[in-house]
C-alpha cells in the first residue's frame, strides 16, 4: 500500500497547575500529536488490512518524535501516555485497531524501551467526534497516580473517508494525585505492570 495521505497534523500541549487545590511545585503538561489520514478502506469491507499497519509506522515514529519536542525532548521526562483513533463513518472499528503496532511501538522506541503496554481508545465518529485518549505510566500499568485520559477531536475530523490517529504523552501523575496504590517510585519494572 501506499504512505498514509496526510490532510492535516495537530500538537497540543495542555499546562495544567492546579485542579483547585493548591498550585503544584512543578506543572502537568500533557500532549497530543494527531493525526488526519485519508482511510484506504472507507466505503467497503476490506479482509485484509494488516499491510496498512506497516505503512503507519513511519507516521507512528513522526508523531512520537514531535510529541517528544513539544514535551521539551528529554524521554526521561516522559512518564504517561496512551494512543486513540477515531474513524470516520465510512469505515469501521477494526480500522483504529491497525493503530495499535504503529501507535505504541513508535512512542516505545522514542522514549528508550517504555515497558507498559501503551493504552488505547477508538471509535467510529462523525465530524467533530471527540475521544478520551487513555493515559497510563510508560513503566507500570498499575501506577495508580497516572491513570488519566486527554479529550481530543478535531472540528472538521475526521470526514467520513479519514481516520484521526492519536498519541499522548505526559510528564507525570495528575495533578493532586491522593488515592493510593502503586506509586510511581515503588515500580519494580520487571513486567510493564508493577
Amino acid at each position: 500500500m501506499p504512505e498514509p495521505e496526510i490532510r492535516k497534523l495537530l500538537t497540543v500541549v495542555e499546562e495544567i497547575h492546579h485542579e483547585g487545590g493548591p498550585r503544584a511545585e512543578r506543572p502537568l503538561m500533557r500532549a497530543a500529536a494527531v493525526a488526519v489520514v485519508k482511510n484506504p478502506f472507507a466505503g467497503r469491507y476490506e479482509p485484509e488490512i494488516k499491510g496498512f499497519m506497516e505503512d503507519l509506522k513511519p507516521l507512528g515514529l513522526m508523531m512520537a518524535r514531535r510529541l517528544l519536542d513539544a514535551l521539551g525532548g528529554d524521554p526521561k521526562a516522559v512518564e504517561g501516555y496512551g494512543k486513540g483513533a477515531i474513524i470516520g463513518s465510512a469505515g469501521e472499528l477494526e480500522h483504529g485497531a491497525l493503530w495499535h503496532a504503529p501507535g505504541g511501538y513508535a512512542m516505545r522506541e522514542v522514549l528508550g524501551g517504555a515497558k507498559a503496554i501503551v493504552p488505547s481508545a477508538k471509535k467510529v465518529g462523525g465530524t467533530g467526534a471527540r475521544l478520551d485518549v487513555p493515559v497510563t505510566h510508560v513503566n507500570a500499568s498499575y501506577v495508580r497516580s497516572h491513570f488519566d485520559s486527554m479529550e481530543v477531536g478535531l472540528n472538521d475530523a475526521p470526514r467520513a473517508d479519514e481516520m484521526v490517529l492519536v498519541l499522548v504523552m505526559t510528564t507525570g501523575p495528575r495533578v493532586h494525585s491522593r488515592s493510593g496504590g502503586l506509586e510511581a517510585w515503588d515500580i519494580k519494572g520487571e513486567d510493564g505492570l508493577r
